[in-house]
């Protein structure tokens, strides 16, 4: 491998990440820039936000990954303190004297009016710029303990999700650039495997010793598995094509009550983007109809739809503990993930002993209102590659179908 090649593979390298010195670091930062201004330029005259739930426009979220990565690196007084800096402490002012009106959470003027957006986009751009020049300065200075490092770390984290955001709020539109860094690789047409079975025994949930994790990894604990029987693959689209021509959407016995509620609410008859499921399923992609391969990963489905596919299926979803087990020991039995994030089986609670950093990228979703929250495991083909470690967890609200997630099934 030449040596150009041999630094995209360690800056892509999901393990190095989580023990990033400023070096790895340094580089990995300015391949997230890149991508963020790739989309930029892709998402050109993209101002308004999709019909998806919760999504800000994209230009704002363009914009909050250079606030957010000055916010708690170049205008944070104690970002040598890691996870210990005091989240209210005093903090310098922005380059950019419109950045927290433009960009901070909770903001007021997040949405550019279309008259605006190109002289808008070029003071991004300049922002955009500013603000890794001056991360990456202050990145040499920094010294290689955890939490001199630990901004940067989760400043790239918080990158690379909003590039899958990006993905999401692409993948709704009816008109984009085909050659674009959002354009993903077509999933897999996976051959059929049994299911994997596997002894009681005991598994690590969660992210031990030092190094980076996400907040919603820490503390690590160890947990019973009872004997438990689990999909090889991700369900298919041959699969559940079976469970809607057997009227699945039309029948309430597979659903729970808030499912079924979502479901007549949402007048729902097949997975977001699906328009046709008898006789092979068609997908709606960039305006035109393509027809998805049998064996490819369900997409874009809530957990309603996992968990009713299950129960009609005579079947459940994997707790969490099953499925970290299985993709913990199993990669050599066939056990494949990352064609999408995986539903777990119950509801999201708050992580027992979890301690978030000031940025808070996982903060308990229960403190920001009420609603179904549920976990999801796994990657996709839009999470950028250094962050597909199996041990990364996701929260969402059980009705989201944007994201790029399906769901495997396990033996009741």
């Amino acid at each position: 491998m030449d040596p150009q090649a041999l630094l995209t593979a360690d800056v892509h390298d999901p393990h190095a990440m989580r023990q990033a010195g400023a070096a790895w670091l340094s580089l990995a930062l300015m391949d997230a820039r890149n991508r963020t201004l790739g989309w930029l330029a892709a998402l050109e005259g993209l101002d308004a936000a999709p019909e998806l739930p919760g999504h800000e426009s994209p230009l704002w979220w363009i914009g909050q990954v250079g606030w957010f990565q000055e916010r708690w690196i170049a205008r944070n007084l104690q970002r040598r303190r890691g996870p210990a800096a005091d989240p209210q402490g005093p903090q310098l002012a922005s380059i950019e004297p419109n950045a927290d009106r433009w960009f901070a959470p909770g903001s007021t003027r997040r949405a550019r009016r279309r008259g605006e957006a190109p002289h808008f986009r070029n003071t991004l751009r300049d922002y955009l710029a500013a603000t890794l020049e001056a991360t990456l300065e202050l990145l040499e200075k920094a010294d290689d303990s955890d939490a001199s490092l630990h901004a940067y770390r989760v400043a790239l984290l918080h990158e690379d999700r909003v590039s899958e955001t990006l993905a999401s709020m692409a993948r709704s539109l009816e008109s984009v650039p085909k050659h674009a860094p959002w354009s993903l690789p077509l999933l897999p047409n996976r051959r059929r495997r049994d299911g994997l079975g596997f002894a009681s025994q005991a598994v690590l949930l969660g992210t031990p010793g030092d190094g980076f994790a996400p907040d919603n990894e820490r503390p690590c604990s160890a947990v019973e598995v009872p004997e438990f029987e689990i999909d090889a693959q991700p369900v298919c689209w041959a699969q559940y094509a079976e469970f809607a021509s057997d009227g699945g959407y039309d029948d309430a016995q597979w659903w729970s009550v808030p499912g079924w509620n979502w479901l007549q609410a949402s007048q729902r008859r097949a997975p977001r983007y699906v328009e046709q499921m008898g006789h092979g399923v068609l997908l709606r992609l960039r305006g035109q109809l393509q027809r998805a391969p049998a064996q490819q990963s369900v997409q874009h489905v809530s957990w309603h739809e996992a968990d009713a596919f299950c129960r009609w299926a005579g079947r459940r979803l994997p707790t969490e503990p099953e499925w970290a087990l299985a993709v913990a020991v199993s990669s050599g039995r066939g056990f494949a993930w990352g064609d999408g994030f995986e539903w777990i089986a119950g509801s999201a609670r708050a992580q027992a002993g979890q301690v978030d950093s000031p940025a808070a990228l996982d903060a308990w979703p229960g403190e920001r209102g009420e609603g179904d929250w549920r976990r999801l495991r796994g990657a996709s083909m839009a999470t950028v590659p250094r962050q597909r470690h199996p041990v990364a967890r996701r929260l969402a609200l059980a009705t989201r179908d944007d994201l790029f997630c399906g769901f495997r099934s396990c033996a009741l």
